[in-house]
């Protein structure tokens, strides 16, 4: 009886899983990131602050995250609703810096600059416009509503009745 053959053991490649390493960096790189509010634990929703964008990358290590393109941001806590061609969200700083024709709604005031820079603690703007322009604000003014100390005196005439 014929013994079968036992094919000789095989050396180890140890230079398949090099070129295993770059394919699987840009299959991990190539797969989409769903696009999710910046803040985004049950406790926070209700001061979540969303983001949309063409185009957003985050770095871990600076914990900046870039947004271009068509940039929106909504924060409904705080009646926040802003548009610019760039924003930078800066979550160690807890500041949002957006570039490009900005555009900031809140509770119905409006802001236009070239530069706002939104500080998230203070609850403040800084804008700054194009150079040789301005920054333009537009403010309502609620009406006094009128009380006995500033409603309009009323004169006491005299009665022709006895």
């Amino acid at each position: 009886m014929p013994s079968a053959k036992i094919p000789p053991k095989t050396k180890p490649r140890p230079w398949i899983p090099h070129l295993m390493l770059p394919w699987a960096i840009t299959i991990a790189l190539a797969m989409p990131v769903p696009a999710r509010p910046l803040s985004t634990s049950p406790s926070n929703q209700s001061s979540a602050i969303t983001l949309r964008s063409d185009i957003q990358e985050a770095n871990a290590k600076t914990g900046v995250v870039t947004a271009r393109g068509n940039v929106q941001i909504l924060y409904p806590a705080r009646e926040i609703r802003a548009a610019a061609a760039q924003a930078q969200y800066f979550s160690r700083e807890r500041r949002i810096v957006l570039t490009g024709n900005v555009s900031v709604i809140q509770s119905g005031n409006s802001l236009q600059a070239e530069i706002v820079t939104y500080l998230i603690d203070e609850g403040r703007f800084i804008a700054q416009p194009l150079e040789n322009s301005q920054v333009l604000s537009i403010y309502i003014v609620p009406e006094a509503e009128a009380t006995d100390s500033t409603a309009i005196p009323r004169l006491n005439l005299p009665s022709n009745q006895p």
